[in-house]
């Protein structure tokens, strides 16, 4: 077994100074924690596997393709491999979990 405390996982984040902390890598898939602050951009380009974004804290509108959907904690989002896809109007400091499947290169 593997188990993990989410304060953990955020002060390691924190320490390795970036925005996202792969903390599970297995064969058929990878878990991180991915945080983006209220009213800051998010970055990311499609990924070649599927994902599943988990919301722990915060609120944000995230768009997949051309379909726009609010999340705040306990939405769940899958989002399918290649699809553009971003996190925007972030009113509070986010912070998601994220399953990908195939592990993410």
């Amino acid at each position: 077994m593997k188990a993990f405390r989410l304060e953990e996982l955020e002060a390691e984040r924190v320490a390795n100074d970036g925005a996202y902390l792969q903390f599970l890598r297995e064969r058929n898939m990878s878990v991180g924690l991915y945080a983006l602050d209220a009213g800051s951009l998010d970055p990311q380009q499609p990924h070649g596997q599927d994902e599943v974004y988990f919301v722990v804290s915060g609120r944000a509108a995230i768009t997949v393709g051309t379909e726009t959907q609010s999340v705040a904690r306990g939405s769940v989002v899958y989002v399918p491999a290649g699809v553009p896809h971003k996190f925007h109007h972030i009113s509070e400091d986010l912070r998601v979990m994220v399953v990908f499947s195939p592990p993410e290169s």
